[in-house]
């Protein structure tokens, strides 16, 4: 065990080690994997860890709970930094895990940043994996598909730590204030508001939020009482930008993605690109803004303009692998051609009426025509029989039906007259005219003409999705 010095003690640590958790419950964030019952808490309370990787972005957890690992643990526990420690490092310590092994204990070997070493270096660690000399924890914040080996990666589960929420940070920065190993023997004047901010800022970071608010109270002034009093000229001058009004689990958040789709609906593309900075600059979470353009391509674009969801799939990818502040061109980009690319809203409208259908319908036979025969038996009955390969004719069509009997002519999909969707309005009206002079089978019908329209738009729009956007 390493001894701390008369002199090291004396010197303060950095907060974030101070406040580093050494127990699940103090654990913030993760409660996919650490929560009460999740398969990860189970492992670390049992005792019970085998070779896993932990992925995820900076300051979200994974030397800690590594760290957690190590104080619970019956195991000898070996931390290892791929940055600081080459093959000869990887073999000493091998060494000593098999001594281990021979006595009969387990040795826990955790590799910070385990993505920086070469394939030589990861294949170092192989056959000790393989005879269970050690078992290893890998902690990376690159896709590690691309940066382990697969004959390593492929022994070890992966979890996916999240990125941490706001919410998960200001109680991190609320614990730090109050707990005696921060500056609960202080008396600290901050607000709420501020505490958000700070947490915002960090952008999902825990080792920067607290970097961020130990250099907020120590810069600030003390009061005739005693008490650190936490200005709001502190504030701006800490974190380098004033803080714009902005809540992201409240009314505002409501407000602004709204304001952005429909700027970008209305062909505004002014108006989208500073309701889109409005959003990046208070500290929304570029993916979510990605994930809800990419939405718009398909909802209010669609075929009209293909490409529009191309540019907006990029843009999410751009967002995923550079973060912020690089990935604010790539969403202006995005947000300026979806505000200037021809409008439908047919893709949604087809989806939202065949949703309707399948629903009412869920007990609907697949016609026998269309279904799989892979066996002697389902081929005997029926399955398949009449079933027509629309690439052995000339046409590339056939008359086969392939709706059941009851929806026989009801129509989801009505293009518009916009942009490239006038080609496959033309297309699918020559499709429909050879279907029916060739001996489709003709039903009732009905289309969703009548469903479509600004009301009806609006109705969709403004349903929240998962992440609480709109």
């Amino acid at each position: 065990m390493e001894q701390v010095t008369f002199f090291e003690e004396k010197i303060k640590r950095p907060l974030a080690d101070r406040l580093r958790p050494k127990t699940l419950d103090e654990f913030a964030g993760q409660k996919h994997l650490i929560g009460k019952g999740k398969l990860l808490r189970k492992l670390i309370e049992t005792d019970n860890i085998s070779s896993m990787i932990f992925w995820g972005p900076p300051g979200v957890g994974k030397t800690t709970l590594a760290s957690i690992i190590a104080n619970t643990t019956k195991s000898e526990f070996i931390n290892f930094s791929a940055v600081t420690s080459g093959i000869k490092e990887i073999k000493g310590v091998m060494e000593q895990a098999e001594q281990n092994r021979r006595f009969g204990t387990r040795t826990i070997v955790f590799v910070d940043e385990i993505h920086r070493f070469n394939k030589a270096q990861q294949d170092a660690f192989l056959p000790f994996v393989e005879r269970g000399s050690i078992v290893l924890i890998g902690a990376t914040t690159e896709n590690p598909s691309f940066e382990v080996n697969g004959a390593l990666l492929s022994r070890c589960r992966v979890f996916v730590l999240r990125q941490l929420t706001a919410d998960d940070i200001a109680e991190i920065l609320w614990r730090a204030i109050k707990d005696p190993r921060g500056f609960g023997n202080e008396h600290i004047n901050i607000t709420d508001d501020m505490v958000k901010s700070i947490a915002a800022f960090a952008n999902g970071d825990a080792r920067a939020a607290l970097s961020t608010l130990e250099m907020v109270i120590l810069n600030s002034d003390t009061d005739p009482e005693g008490n650190v009093v936490v200005t709001d000229e502190i504030m701006q001058q800490s974190v380098s930008r004033k803080f714009l009004l902005y809540d992201k689990s409240g009314e505002e958040h409501y407000n602004l993605i709204s304001a952005l789709h429909k700027s970008m609906r209305n062909s505004d593309p002014d108006a989208a690109v500073y309701w889109l900075a409005r959003m990046l600059e208070a500290g929304e979470d570029p993916i979510y803004i990605a994930r809800r353009v990419t939405r718009f391509a398909a909802e209010d674009v669609g075929m009209a303009d293909p490409r529009a969801l191309e540019i907006s799939v990029a843009a999410f990818q751009a967002c995923h692998l550079i973060g912020m502040p690089e990935c604010s061109v790539h969403l202006t980009e995005a947000v300026v051609y979806n505000s200037l690319a021809p409008k439908s809203n047919a893709m949604e409208v087809a989806y939202n009426m065949a949703k309707a259908d399948a629903l009412k319908m869920l007990d609907e036979p697949v016609p026998m025509q269309i279904r799989n025969a892979p066996t002697k038996l389902m081929k005997d009955l029926g399955y398949g029989k009449g079933y027509q390969y629309a690439h052995d004719t000339k046409e590339k069509i056939t008359n086969l039906q392939c709706l059941p009997d009851s929806l026989l002519g009801r129509e989801y999909y009505i293009p518009t007259d916009q942009g490239f969707e006038t080609r496959y309005g033309e297309r699918l009206k020559a499709i429909k005219e050879w279907r029916a002079a060739n001996g489709y089978p003709q039903g009732k019908g009905s289309s969703v003409k009548e469903e479509s329209g600004s009301a009806r738009e609006e109705k969709i729009d403004e349903r929240p999705d998962e992440n609480g956007g709109k």
